[in-house]
Formats: structure tokens, C-alpha cells, sequence
């Protein structure tokens, strides 16, 4: 195993190393320096130890192990930026070495995999890429792949119903029905909020005129027009009753065919489905019992709005920008909780500079801290109306700094956020050209007996080789003996 032919100590012999068809030659000193790993209890009994070449093998990176042999020298651990991050990890776990250990300078570009990774099951969670799951996959998210004949396939007809229209409804890209159905759903999100936004047209709007008579004098009456009230054209009410009873038939049908109820009430988009739905049977009824002052319920009605949301199912980029806004969530609350200490400040710094050199106070625009408060939310986001600005000079510095301050407050977090949906993105783009069936590889036991098969040939042929040197040494040493005793007779 050591090379010591100088006569040194047995720690300063060298050891030869054969990692992936590339050999190492260091000391046996060295690999003692970081005990309790692989490479410090190096011996001669080991399995990959072998005598002929007098060198250990392992089939392991040979480029990774390079840095970790350099790590038993230096006893500083790089990263090496051509190979992946698991990859690494892999080979500091073989070598029995902590990902700990690495240097601070390769620490950000070394944990950049982790976020990869994180990424990506993420995405793999939303089932961007999904087109038509698999039988086994139902059957699993319907609990009953637990049923040997459910499994097999003896399904009874109601059930295979359910499996088939929930995949009709749940996955738009699964069949033609599928997309057909889907198309109608969208077509009648879309028509239903055109609708309602063209309905708010005066052009769209019945006019109901009351007469009155009205005393011109004391004998003479006229009829005065008077406005009554405004009443939407019957058009659009048999529009809305045509699209909300396709809704009603897709939320019973969808709830009625969902593998879990609980989680389908849960569900954020089907609750704003059927409160939707429910607030246009609401406003019907008012209308029907002649509850004219309904303004305040109509503000509710924009609810419907909120349907657009379903169209994030059938569109993988509108699931990234949710996601992305999800997985930043804790650099938008730190971003307002900055833009709200900066308003409260600012607010308090105008309101009072304006209130002390203002000469009169009349032309104080600023008459308390909410009307500060305001005009600063709207001059630190960069819109200003112009209903509140300062007149002092005072004033107008504060708010000129209130400005940038918003500007730096508002900008500066931006990047992450746009980092995270470009990093969400990249890799949605990355996974839809990957191909849907790769090579698998096969199990490592097989080749590990043919291995096993071919060494055994080969140490019984180094065996045998040995054997006829070690005959053909004996036969001529008996021959050099024979030759001395007849010399010696002689």
C-alpha cells in the first residue's frame, strides 16, 4: 500500500489513489490530518484496495476529488464551479466530509442548487406540465389505490364516470371534451364581465320618467317629467341568467366529482365562484321585491370581477406570477412596513414645518396629520394628485426628500421580486423542452455481478501466471543446485 523505500516513517509513505481513472499520489500523513473520514482509515484489508498495482480504486469524480484532496492539504474546501450542487453534496457525503466545511467565498455560488431545487418542486407541486394524469394517479388522488380491484381495473361504471368527468373539468389539456369545455368557460367569464361593464353605459340604461302635475297658478295645471330611476335593458339580464346557469352547472357538477369536498370548499377559487353565483340570485330577488336603493349592494356585485382569477388554471405563466408573488411575500411585508414608517415620519415632519412658517394659517393646506399622511402616501409612490402639496419652503424640502426616500424604499426590494419570477419562469421554459420520457438507468447490481464474474477470471488468471513463475523460479533454482554439487564433485 506505502511506497517506503527511503526508510522513513510509516506516516511519511505515499499513497496512491485512483479516483474514476485518474491517480492521486499523496502522503499518508496528509489524509490523517481530518480523522473519522473514509480516506484516514485507509488499509490494506479493504475491499478497493488492490495489491497487484499496489493502489486504491474508487469510482467516484475524479474533479470533485481533486478539491477534497486539496482540503486534506490546505484544509480549505472549494467549490468547483463545473460540476451541479447535488452532485457535491453526493461526493462530500461518500468521502464522509460536512458541506459545512466549505469556504465563504464558494458558499453563495454552492448554495445556489438548493434554491434550484427548491424551485423546481415547487413547479413540480403545480403540475404546470401536466396534460393528462395517469390512471394510477387518479385512483390515488381518489384514495382508492388501496383497492386491488379498483386497481386492476374492475371500477364500478359511476366511479369510472367520476374519474372521467373530473379530469374533463380539472384538466383542460387531458381531451378534446376537456378543451371544449374549457373554451366554454372561458367564453362565458368573458361575457359575463363584459356585461357588467357594459351595462354601467348610459347608452344601455332605460330612463323610467314619472309625470306630475304641476300648479302653474291657481286655475292651470301642467305635466312636469320627473326622473324616477334608471333600470338596466332586459338584454342583459337574460345574458347574466344564460351565463350564471352555466356556472351553477359547473361548481355542483365539479363539487359533485371532486376526489375531496373539503378541500374543494376550501379552495379559494371556488368560494369566489359561489359567492359570485350567490350574489347575482341576491340582486335578482332585491329587484323582484322593488328595493330601489340597492347602490351599496352593487359595489358588492363587482365580485364577479373576480372570476377572471379561474382563468390562472388554465394558464401556467399566471400560476408563476402568483407563485413568485407567494414565495416573496416576506420582501413585500418588510416593503410596506418600510413605506409605512417613512409615510408616518414624513407626515409628521410636513404637517408640523407647515404649520410653523406657514404666515398664515389659512393657507395651511395641511390642517392635520391624516391629510399629511395622505399627501405623502401619494408623493412617496411617485403619483401626486395635487388635491394637498406644501407653500413653504420648508415644506417643499420635506417633500422633495419624502420623494426620494420613496423612490429608494420602493425600487430597491424590486430586483428580488423580479429575480423570483424570473427564476420561477426560467425554469417552467427550461422543463416544457425538456422531453416527457427519459432513460432510466438500470440497477447497479447486475453490473456489480459481472464485475464480480470478470475479477474472479482475472485474479484466477493472475493466480495461475503467478503459480508457473513461482514453478519455473523453483525448477531453476533446483537446476542451479544441481550444476554447484557437480561442480563440487568435479
Amino acid at each position: 500500500m506505502a511506497v517506503n523505500l527511503l526508510g522513513n516513517s510509516d506516516a511519511d509513505a505515499r499513497v496512491i489513489l485512483n479516483v474514476g481513472g485518474t491517480r492521486f499520489e499523496t502522503l499518508k500523513s496528509t489524509l490523517k490530518k481530518l480523522p473519522a473520514t473514509r480516506l484516514s482509515k485507509l488499509t490494506e484489508q479493504l475491499s478497493y484496495y488492490d495489491p497487484i498495482l499496489n493502489e486504491y480504486f474508487f469510482d467516484r469524480h475524479p474533479g470533485v476529488f481533486s478539491q477534497i484532496l486539496n482540503y486534506y492539504r490546505t484544509g480549505k474546501l472549494h467549490y468547483p464551479t463545473n460540476v451541479c450542487g447535488p452532485l457535491f453534496e453526493d461526493e462530500l457525503s461518500y468521502w464522509s466530509l460536512q458541506r459545512e466545511d466549505v469556504e465563504p467565498c464558494c458558499w453563495m455560488t454552492y448554495t445556489k442548487h438548493r434554491s434550484t431545487a427548491e424551485t423546481l418542486s415547487i413547479l413540480d407541486s403545480l403540475e404546470l406540465d401536466t396534460v393528462r394524469s395517469s390512471k394510477q394517479e387518479v385512483l390515488k388522488k381518489f384514495g382508492w389505490d388501496d383497492n386491488y380491484e379498483y386497481v386492476q381495473g374492475r371500477l364500478p361504471k359511476y366511479k369510472k364516470m367520476m374519474m372521467i368527468t373530473w379530469q374533463i373539468f380539472e384538466e383542460p389539456r387531458s381531451s378534446t371534451v376537456a378543451k371544449v369545455v374549457t373554451v366554454i368557460s372561458i367564453f362565458f367569464i368573458l361575457v359575463s364581465i363584459l356585461s357588467f361593464v357594459l351595462q354601467t353605459l348610459s347608452m344601455f340604461r332605460i330612463t323610467e320618467i314619472d309625470f306630475v302635475n304641476v300648479y302653474v297658478n291657481k286655475t292651470t295645471t301642467d305635466r312636469t317629467p320627473t326622473l324616477n330611476r334608471q333600470q338596466v335593458h332586459p338584454t342583459f339580464d337574460i345574458v347574466e341568467w344564460i351565463c350564471n346557469s352555466w356556472f351553477i352547472f359547473e361548481i355542483v357538477i365539479r363539487f359533485i366529482v371532486s376526489p375531496s369536498k373539503k378541500e374543494f370548499s376550501k379552495s379559494i377559487l371556488n368560494i369566489i365562484d359561489f359567492l359570485a353565483t350567490l350574489w347575482f340570485f341576491f340582486t335578482w330577488a332585491l329587484i323582484k321585491l322593488n328595493v330601489n336603493d340597492n347602490e351599496a349592494l352593487d359595489l358588492l356585485s363587482t365580485i364577479r370581477i373576480m372570476r377572471l382569477f379561474k382563468l390562472f388554471n388554465h394558464h401556467p405563466g399566471l400560476k408563476v406570477i402568483i407563485t413568485s408573488m407567494k414565495y416573496s411575500s416576506s420582501v413585500l411585508w418588510l416593503l410596506i412596513f418600510f413605506v409605512l414608517i417613512a409615510v408616518a415620519i414624513f407626515a409628521s415632519l410636513i404637517y408640523y414645518a407647515e404649520r410653523m412658517t406657514t404666515k398664515h394659517p389659512d393657507e395651511n393646506m395641511f390642517t392635520s396629520i391624516p391629510d399629511a399622511l395622505w399627501f405623502n402616501m401619494i408623493t412617496m409612490s411617485t403619483i401626486g394628485y395635487g388635491d394637498y402639496y406644501p407653500k413653504t419652503m420648508l415644506g417643499m424640502l420635506i417633500g422633495a426628500v419624502a420623494t426620494v426616500a420613496g423612490v429608494l424604499i420602493i425600487d430597491l426590494p424590486m430586483p428580488i421580486i423580479v429575480e423570483s419570477f424570473a427564476n420561477f419562469y426560467t425554469h417552467l421554459r427550461a422543463r416544457s423542452k425538456l422531453p416527457k420520457t427519459r432513460r432510466k438507468i438500470g440497477p447497479a447490481e447486475t453490473l456489480m455481478k459481472k464485475r464480480t464474474a470478470i475479477t474472479t477470471i482475472e485474479n484466477a488468471q493472475n493466480l495461475r501466471l503467478l503459480g508457473q513463475a513461482a514453478k519455473s523460479s523453483m525448477f531453476g533454482s533446483k537446476t542451479m543446485i544441481n550444476n554447484n554439487r557437480m561442480s563440487s564433485m568435479a
